[in-house]
């Protein structure tokens, strides 16, 4: 069979349902071959698109999301998605094409070392230079795409080994089972949280996964340990839980930060490093027990004094029966934080200015959106607004990105979510930087018969590096810039655009977008005039009294 043909095959093998992509020349054979596969192909309008909702889709599914795109600037477009992908452990595979690698064709036309480009931000990257290993290095790279701690993987697929004759033969799946923790680690943790006076909980985003949410729901319930989460952790446990402290948007000085200060053990489970620690560890400070599939890296301000390694829900379950509420814990100051907290997230729900306050956003949104609906956030300020503010009553309903960090990506994630799961609402928040990152996908979201609402917070600035810019005391410069008309913009894609002129105006167009089908888009001017005063004023004089 044709080389192509089995590539194809071994796809599908894999479970896959899309390909998203943008493909060159040198892909036309598999394009060929995707005509007579159950595989759907989501053309995008950019390669970043396609990248960004691959690694949404292996996000939300725990299953290797792929993309593809050509050589050369195809290729170079799929780097930023796979740094997304790779630091925020989500399974994605890149394939792109190449030139003939037997004989030359155009010379060095287009022709870049992608295999290599690839190697810093990839679990496994490989060029395929017979047809007749296809097979293997299929199976290879999903193995490695879903092995814990996921990630990006790579497989270039030459024009001239895409056409050649190969046996038709592919791997099985084969499922394994993750290693289990040392007993002696769970009795050495448990010891550790008896003997603490402030044990607190800390849940990462290594501890998403359906049956660890559940299994971390019960042990707060057993041991009545507080917790908070990350941004990428955010609603592991329902937020409404009377244990929950809070979500570590900031890096200091807020009121989660006050909690963690006082503790004396921190039990991290599923977070590492990449996403910057909400804690800073020095000698003779603070316990940290580690919790996760594997040891923790080392680094001058994360160094635990206990490694649990193995699969989580297991060491989450044992370690909820081997732990007995002790009569040395005291919790009344984490009750304090608790109810400084509550009253501090909803002071400006109910502020009806215009421009909009990002906190009233978060609440409009909360009230009308169900448990269970999405929102998606680019990179911005109001990240760490959604992040602080917004309560997540299940997994996977905020999707923001707290390891790359990137602009450009909450556009794509959105369409993926509506995507696999039509019947949920999802909401994109994106800055009007941002979104123009990859607005030309608003025509893919369009043509493919999606619906969802996008809000374009417009500043006409970089707001996130404008906010730093004043906490660092510099002067108000080179970050300030012209959008387009959004209204117009969206309407030329085919899609519904609204600018609302009052809080009144911005509810009912967000009733009407919410219950309608189609893609809309609200270009919503937006206040961050309390974004100093707020996060790096009052937040460190509030904190420092508790």
């Amino acid at each position: 069979m044709k080389a192509s043909d089995l590539f194809v095959k071994a796809l599908e093998k894999e479970g896959v349902e899309y390909i998203f992509g943008l493909p060159g020349e040198e892909n036309l054979d598999i394009l060929e071959s995707l005509t007579r596969s159950k595989i759907k192909l989501i053309l995008t309008r950019h390669e970043q698109g396609a990248g960004f909702m691959a690694a949404t889709y292996g996000r939300l599914t725990g299953k290797p999301g792929v993309c593809m795109s050509t050589l050369g600037p195809g290729a170079t477009n799929l780097f930023t998605p796979g740094a997304y992908a790779q630091l925020g452990a989500m399974p994605m595979l890149m394939i792109t094409g190449q030139k003939p690698i037997k004989k030359s064709k155009q010379a060095r036309f287009q022709i870049i070392d992608v295999v290599d480009m690839m190697r810093p931000i990839t679990k496994y990257t490989k060029q395929i230079v017979d047809g007749n290993v296809i097979a293997s290095n299929v199976r290879e790279a999903f193995r490695k795409a879903t092995e814990e701690r996921p990630g990006a993987v790579h497989l270039e697929l030459p024009e001239d080994i895409a056409q050649e004759n190969v046996e038709d033969h592919v791997f099985e799946v084969v499922d394994y089972m993750l290693p289990k923790s040392d007993d002696e680690a769970i009795r050495a943790a448990a010891k550790m949280i008896g003997n603490a006076k402030m044990p607190l909980l800390l849940i990462g985003a290594g501890a998403n996964r359906k049956v660890t949410c559940q299994a971390l729901a019960s042990f707060v319930d057993t041991t009545g340990i507080y917790f908070f989460t990350t941004q990428m952790g955010k609603g592991v446990i329902d937020e409404r839980h009377p244990k929950y402290l809070g979500t570590a948007a900031l890096s200091s000085h807020d009121f989660v930060h006050a909690a963690i200060d006082e503790s004396d053990l921190i039990i991290n489970v599923g977070h590492d490093v990449i996403e910057k620690p909400p804690f800073f560890m020095k000698q003779g400070g603070k316990k940290v027990i580690h919790v996760n599939f594997s040891p923790a890296e080392v680094d001058p301000v994360y160094f635990p004094q206990l490694n649990v390694v193995g699969d989580i829900t297991d060491s989450v379950e044992k370690l909820a029966k081997a732990i007995k509420p002790s009569e040395s814990w005291n919790f009344d100051f984490y009750k304090k934080v608790k109810t400084e907290v509550s009253e501090h997230l909803g002071k400006y729900f109910e502020d009806e200015r215009f421009p909009t306050l990002p906190q009233r956003l978060v609440n409009l949104l909360r009230n009308k959106l169900g448990e269970k609906d999405v929102i998606t956030l680019d990179n911005g300020v109001y990240k760490i607004w959604f992040a602080r503010n917004y309560t997540c009553y299940h997994p996977n309903t905020l999707l923001l990105d707290n390891a790359l960090a990137t602009m450009g990506a909450g556009l794509p994630s959105a369409m993926c979510v509506n995507l696999l799961y039509p019947d949920k609402k999802v909401v994109a928040i994106c800055g009007d930087g941002g979104f123009m990152m990859n607005s030309q996908e608003l025509e893919t979201a369009v043509r493919l018969g999606l619906n969802m609402v996008v809000i374009i917070l417009n500043d006409e600035s970089y707001g996130m590096i404008k906010w730093k810019q004043e906490d660092m005391g510099f002067k108000d410069f080179g970050l300030d810039f012209k959008n387009p008309d959004f209204v117009q913009y969206a309407n030329s894609y085919g899609a519904h655009g609204y600018r609302p002129e009052s809080d009144k105006d911005l509810q009912e167009i967000l009733d009407k977008s919410l219950n309608s089908s189609g893609v809309h888009v609200i270009d919503l001017k937006v206040d961050y005039s309390l974004n100093h005063p707020i996060l790096n004023v009052m937040l460190k004089e509030k904190t420092s009294k508790l």
